[in-house]
């Protein structure tokens, strides 16, 4: 049946993958014999649906999965979701909050049940859109971090590291979320930009009341809570006052003057005050401190917890205070303090204010007693791994950020005071004492032995931070805590693909756990992509309104276009600058692929399995195999270096440059010529480049590539199966490689003159050539009818071979000899050079204004980097400009 006049990718898209995900061909298979290969999916949260980065990071998986598979390994590619413990909590309050139903009110179990229902109908949004995007991941092996063996595992290992004394319970600042109550980890905070103030408070000396220190604050409501006041050692104005103290106004307590490097004497005034139970930064200075007398005499040592779990006074606080929310107290402290005299100023200020990224509430560092992971010995190798090359990051620079994260690693806060979550396998007897263990009853076991029988044990109600099962996923999946074979071939894993934000949060993580529990680092390879950016380079957010949806684009282009745009956008080190424009480009790619398979189809080029690229004679045939040999070694090597960009600019560059618009137009006078043998060759090597080149675009451009294949070859397997190719001989023949392309050579700068000195397309003109020695000759002369037909050269003696180049000719240099276009009785060449002059002028004068923007340094100090970017870009854009036109008009001259 021949093809289709277009090519219809939604139509395609659905249809085969169906075809492949229901035959199995995405499935591993660990008794094929084949080596192994292995691939995490990082598992997207169940709440989740497809945005930009996810399609990223999952094309750039698919890619590599696709060519691994097609190098003949057994491949993984380990598929899942995480229940997302506070995103997917939210979730379901928030359509239980519609139903006028509350989780507290509900229970414990029945809001779980809730939950579990909300999941099978909508957790697996996300799974189906990953179709969408092609992905070939081993569906039937699909994990959630919920499921049964999942949670044994994560139950296991808390038990086992709580056993070395790796987790415990400790009070210490965690960030606390005020509407979700419960802590969150960091990657859960947001630092927004708010308007606020900075209020200047005099703390009166303690032994001269008349005596003030000024400290600043952009939170009254904490100053109830200060233990000390810090000044810096060096800061002559305060340095005298260290070991003295102050009264803490409206609490009337006496606090501390220490010393301390936290104190910036180039910042405010000078002195802050150590509120430890509500800053980070304060209650490290607490912890340098501590032993001190002056803090062990004070209540709490210092450490003062002001909030309760909804960030409401607590009675800590003097009684007038309490019960006030933390903002309704901030504005009493400031009245009170301002009728005692005791405010100094008050500055307007725009400053970052953490806000959880689910309630969208103010977060508050909280002293709380939490469960911890002691990760610091864990840390160390990782580090190791990575300082050795055991695991290589790419690009290598992710290496520093990862350092620097693990090397001043602190305790990891594990607990969540969620009810979605793995449950933290603790029961407490009722004078507290716990016993932590895999089970309840061998908890019962355990506490009978200490109390007898009957005791009554109360489980722990947290839950364990969602990155606790995460770190667990490359051989949780695999059936860890058991052994079993899936555990032992495909474990240690090849490649992690992640975006960088995650780098310590689960990377890290996952390397720890993995020396932890397994021995071994669970990936070899860690490829971190870059960010997905609108085309100014800006992040995209729907408060902008610059998000691209790639469902949406995926509907408009086509899969195939958004994913070889995402990887040929991939280069390392730098964000993606995602415009529609270029993958508009791309669906163009996929129609000139699809146009070029009805040409050959319509030219009885038909696929032979048993072709021999070694045995064709004519030169351009010789050519362009050699050239599709050269093409796959070299995507080959970069798609084994993670050369996303450069690999699909390969083959790109060969399919649409060399083989559509050069090879193709070079076979049609064969097509339509007598030598039957020439045809029949012709047509049989163009049929088979185009089918290996379909192989190499198979793993970027999967839809297109295996529809033309299958069509193609009449083939009822998959193209997705088929090997990458491989050739048993050398190709390349360097006389045809010269020869071909000393004609594209000459016939694109003819074609590029023509333009730039506005010859008019339906002139033929005549062709000079001086100083060409004999090879050269013989390569043109073999070739005329193709320079003539592709270059627009005059149907009679199209070519002269002279001693001189007339005036009035445009010339060419071109390896060792002068071409030229005597074009007098052609075009006006005053005229042109004018309007090229005058062209070379407007350029001249963009470059003028863009420098003297660039020379402002206002300007280059204020605007977005991206903004600068992009006018050096135009800069230069514009001097190659000037330098052709100027070229173009030397070439006119006498």
């Amino acid at each position: 049946m021949p093809l289709d006049k277009t090519y219809d990718p939604a139509a395609t898209e659905t249809r085969l993958y169906e075809k492949w995900e229901q035959s199995g061909a995405f499935a591993c298979n660990p008794n094929s014999g084949k080596p192994p290969f292995t691939i995490m999916m990082p598992p997207p949260n169940v709440t989740g649906s497809l945005h930009m980065g996810h399609a990223l990071t999952f094309t750039l998986q698919d890619t590599i999965v696709r060519y691994q598979r097609m190098r003949g390994r057994d491949v993984l590619w380990q598929p899942g979701t995480d229940h997302a413990g506070i995103a997917t909590q939210m979730v379901v309050e928030r359509e239980l909050a519609s139903q006028k139903l509350d989780r507290r009110s509900m229970g414990r179990e029945a809001f779980l049940e809730k939950v579990w229902e909300w999941k099978a109908k909508s957790g697996g949004t996300i799974t189906r859109q990953l179709r969408r995007l092609g992905a070939s991941c081993d569906w039937s092996r699909e994990r959630f971090t919920m499921d049964e063996t999942l949670s044994r595992a994560v139950t296991h290992a808390f038990v086992e590291l709580q056993k070395k004394g790796l987790i415990y319970k400790d009070k210490r600042l965690v960030n606390w979320d005020p509407k979700m109550q419960t802590a969150v980890s960091d990657l859960e905070v947001e630092q927004r930009e708010v308007k606020g103030h900075m209020w200047h408070f005099k703390y009166p000396l303690a032994e001269d009341p008349t005596q003030f220190l000024c400290v600043a604050t952009t939170r009254p409501e904490t100053m109830l809570g200060d233990g000390a006041v810090a000044v810096n050692p060096s800061d002559d104005r305060y340095k005298h006052l260290i070991g003295q103290w102050v009264m803490l106004p409206l609490a009337n307590r006496r606090i501390p003057i220490i010393g301390d490097d936290h104190a910036d004497p180039e910042k405010g005034s000078g002195a802050v005050k150590i509120t430890a139970a509500h800053d980070f930064n304060d209650f490290e200075v607490w912890k340098r401190h501590r032993d001190e007398p002056a803090f062990a005499a004070q209540q709490d040592g210092g450490l003062i917890n002001l909030f309760d779990a909804h960030a409401r006074m607590n009675d800590n606080v003097p009684e007038k205070y309490r019960g006030l929310d933390r903002y309704e107290c901030r504005k009493q402290v400031i009245a009170d303090l301002d009728a005692l005299g005791l405010v100094d100023k008050i500055d307007n200020l725009t400053h970052a204010v953490p806000h959880g990224d689910r309630s969208g509430v103010v977060i508050e560092p909280w002293l709380s007693e939490q469960w911890y992971c002691d990760v610091k010995s864990m840390a160390e190798q990782a580090i190791a791994s990575v300082r050795n090359g055991d695991t290589k990051f790419v690009p290598q620079q992710w290496e520093n950020t990862f350092y620097s994260w693990l090397e001043n690693i602190e305790p990891w806060c594990i607990s969540r005071q969620l009810w979605w979550g793995h449950r933290i396998p603790a029961w407490y007897a009722p004078d507290g004492k716990v016993f932590v263990t895999e089970t309840e009853s061998e908890a019962r076991a355990e506490a009978e032995k200490s109390y007898g029988a009957g005791v009554v044990l109360t489980r722990d109600d947290d839950v364990l931070d969602t990155w606790f099962s995460s770190a667990l996923w490359p051989f949780s999946t695999l059936g860890w805590p058991q052994q079993t074979p899936e555990l032992g071939h495909y474990y240690p894993t090849d490649v992690l693909v992640t975006g960088f934000d995650i780098i310590f949060f689960w990377v890290a993580r996952m390397m720890m756990f993995g020396f932890e529990f397994t021995g071994k680092t669970p990936f070899k390879d860690i490829y971190i992509h870059a960010l997905v950016r609108d085309e100014k380079g800006q992040k995209m957010s729907k408060t902008k309104g610059n998000v691209i949806d790639p469902l949406d684009v995926i509907a408009q282009y086509g899969c195939d276009a958004l994913r070889f745009t995402l990887a040929n956008l991939s280069t390392p080190g730098r964000d993606i600058r995602l415009a529609t424009t270029r993958i508009e480009g791309n669906r163009n790619f996929v129609t000139k692929i699809w146009n070029a398979a009805r040409f050959l189809e319509m030219n009885q080029c038909v696929w032979n399995a048993d072709f021999d690229p070694t045995k064709v004679t004519q030169t351009v045939n010789k050519w362009i195999v050699g050239y599709l040999q050269a093409s796959v070694n070299a995507a080959q090597i970069e798609l084994d270096q993670y050369r996303f960009d450069l690999s699909s600019s390969t083959v790109y560059g060969f399919v649409w440059n060399e083989f559509c618009d050069w090879y193709l137009e070079f076979a049609k006078p064969i097509f339509m010529g007598a030598d039957e043998a020439a045809k029949k060759e012709t047509r049989e090597t163009a049929a088979w480049v185009l089918e290996q080149s379909l192989r190499i675009l198979q793993p970027f451009m999967p839809f297109v590539t295996e529809e033309l294949w299958q069509q193609m070859t009449g083939s009822h397997q998959f193209l997705m199966l088929q090997q990458w190719p491989a050739f048993k001989a050398n190709l390349l023949d360097s006389d045809a490689a010269a020869e071909m392309d000393t004609v594209k050579q000459l016939i694109e700068n003819i074609r590029a003159t023509r333009m730039e000195l506005n010859v008019p397309g339906g002139a033929k003109v005549e062709l000079l050539i001086k100083g060409a020695d004999a090879a050269m000759t013989d390569r043109i002369t073999r070739n005329l009818p193709l320079v003539t037909r592709m270059a627009r050269l005059k149907d009679e003696n199209p070519i002269k071979f002279v001693a001189e180049i007339p005036k009035g000719s445009a010339q060419i240099v071109m390896g060792g000899m002068t071409a030229a276009l005597p074009l007098a009785d052609i075009i006006d060449l005053e005229t042109e050079r004018a309007r090229l002059a005058k062209e070379s002028e407007k350029w001249a004068a963009e470059i003028r204004k863009i420098e003297s923007k660039l020379a402002n340094k206002d300007f280059v100090d204020r605007a977005p980097p991206e903004v600068v970017e992009e006018h050096q870009t135009r800069k230069a854009e514009a001097e190659a400009m000037i330098q052709k036109l100027d070229a173009a008009r030397r070439s006119l001259a006498g």
